[in-house]
């Protein structure tokens, strides 16, 4: 598994899977939190338009520019198919959220030169570390 830290260091553009459309989920919660800390972030959602101010998409394929990370906020069962999207989209990093693992997941996107991290919240490592991008040029 990658360092965490490193991982948000070297992120600036993070495509969320399953961000949530309810401000009072954690899949909301977080990546809001990361975009007020700097991080573009892009939702993937199989039906809203926009969440968090972003135009949302419904694949990670469909996201035309550069994605750094893809976080995954959707049951670990799902987590290879999104490591199969993810390795397809040219992602650099897969992160799934805190409470999910999947050996098949980690085999894909370490396979394919990814950078891993399962069961990590990505907003409690961002605040421990205090890694922000506001500011940064990129």
């Amino acid at each position: 598994m990658a360092d965490p830290r490193e991982v948000l260091e070297r992120s600036r553009t993070i495509a969320v899977v399953g961000l949530s459309t309810s401000p009072e989920k954690a899949a909301h919660q977080i990546p809001r939190q990361l975009q007020e800390a700097g991080f573009r972030i892009i939702p993937v959602h199989p039906s809203a338009e926009e969440i968090l101010g972003e135009r949302a998409y419904r694949r990670l394929g469909d996201i035309p520019e550069p994605i750094d990370a893809v976080e995954v906020f959707r049951p670990a069962d799902e987590a290879p198919g999104v490591a199969r999207e993810a390795v397809a989209a040219g992602a650099k990093a897969l992160w799934l959220q805190l409470g999910i693992a999947s050996e098949e997941a980690r085999r894909i996107a370490e396979g394919a030169g990814l950078d891993y991290v399962e069961d990590r919240c990505m907003g409690v490592e961002q605040r421990r570390y205090e890694i922000t991008k506001r500011g940064d040029a990129g």
